[in-house]
């Protein structure tokens, strides 16, 4: 069983997922982003060995835009 653990990855080295089901608007994003520049990046964005995204593609998206 593996272990989780928390590790920071810059995030040009992040993959998104092709498959993503959940797609996100524009605004959404930027929501994403306000949210972030309020109140800082609290919740971990969820990757695989290979860190691929599993599960935060909205928040590393909104990442990037707020540099």
């Amino acid at each position: 069983m593996a272990r989780d653990k928390i590790i920071r990855v810059p995030i040009k080295d992040l993959t998104p997922y092709e498959k993503n089901p959940r797609t996100h608007t524009k605004e959404q994003i930027k929501q994403v982003a306000s949210s972030i520049q309020e109140f800082g990046f609290t919740n971990p964005v969820l990757i695989g060995e290979d860190y691929d995204i599993i599960a935060g593609h909205a928040r590393v998206e909104a990442a990037q835009t707020v540099g």
